[in-house]
């Protein structure tokens, strides 16, 4: 995969931010009229909903906006060679965000901003209910552990749906149209415009709910460009788009593993700990780096165009 062109289409660009962001924004106006927040009934249901607005928004642009002949190519549902190009970085994209989160957890532990208990589970019978420790007819804390890691590791799969809904727009399509930036600046646009389209859930405390809103959205920022750099590292690396969204789908899952490995007594604040926490950032800012250390990042194409700026600014060079 290769860029296709030498400038930033700022109009399908700027078509898919807004196509993004107002439904998905509209669909939390519930949220705020009902006055319950993220704890209303229904709540997941939109937050469910909302993960789709990007999908919606690539499809519109690649088909009526700015249209490309390949409509599903261009958003990586379909990429030349097909499966066979990316099937090897499956188990990248399903195992890569669960370990990555329990070095995150271990890098916490370390730094003491985590509470681990790794082998008594005590956070996660705490979770179930303290009768789940030594009681005959309840199950035990290894068992419940066991039960969760299986849900992280396998139900998981059920979370790459949804997820393929954000990826379809953010990487399968926004990363590709801000190729011509140059990796760099598209991997760090994309980042920070992914984050800010959560604006209206974060307001209501989604992912950071004990910080200043303004903190909220400099920690959102952050993790979603250190995530979205490795997303994008999958779109580009592989041409598709499942990748990046099998990745999305358990780094959501992978969320469950603090409780199994937390102590009991020791609440988890995602500000500090986990992926979502500065913590896990060290992880995450490591992976980027050795993936520059060996050479997968940035990726390289095939007779690949040099970057331009927008459709008036372009750096071939001229004779």
């Amino acid at each position: 995969m290769s860029t296709e062109q030498d400038f930033v289409d700022v109009r399908g660009v700027v078509s898919f931010v807004a196509i993004a962001y107002l439904p998905a924004w509209l669909l939390t106006l519930p949220l705020w009229l009902t006055g319950e927040g993220l704890s209303w009934t229904w709540a997941p249901v939109v937050l469910f909903t909302m993960m789709f607005m990007p999908a919606v928004a690539a499809l519109v642009v690649n088909k009526w906006i700015s249209p490309k002949p390949e409509l599903l190519r261009s958003v990586g549902l379909t990429n030349p060679g097909g499966i066979k190009k990316w099937w090897p970085y499956v188990l990248v994209a399903w195992l890569g965000p669960p370990l990555a989160m329990l070095l995150a957890l271990l890098v916490g532990d370390l730094l003491g901003v985590y509470h681990a208990d790794w082998t008594g589970f005590s956070g996660l019978a705490e979770q179930f209910g303290s009768g789940a420790i030594g009681a005959e007819q309840q199950t035990s804390p290894g068992t419940l552990a066991l039960i969760q890691l299986a849900q992280v590791f396998g139900l998981g799969w059920l979370q790459v749906f949804s997820a393929l809904g954000e990826e379809l727009g953010w990487r399968g399509y926004l990363v590709q149209a801000l190729l011509p930036l140059g990796q760099p600046g598209a991997f760090l646009t994309t980042g920070v415009l992914w984050g800010l389209w959560h604006a209206p859930v974060l307001i209501l405390g989604f992912n950071y709910p004990n910080v200043p809103i303004v903190v909220a959205f400099i920690m959102m920022l952050c993790f979603c460009v250190l995530v979205g750099t490795l997303l994008g590292w999958l779109r580009l690396a592989t041409g598709s788009v499942w990748p990046p969204a099998i990745a999305h789908g358990f780094l959501n899952a992978a969320a469950g593993l603090t409780i199994i490995f937390g102590q009991a007594g020791h609440p988890v604040d995602n500000v500090s700990v986990g992926l979502l926490g500065w913590s896990g950032w060290i992880v995450l800012g490591l992976l980027i780096l050795v993936l520059m250390l060996f050479g997968k990042l940035p990726v390289t194409f095939p007779e690949e165009k040099k970057p331009g700026l927008t459709a008036g600014v372009n750096r071939r060079s001229r004779r």
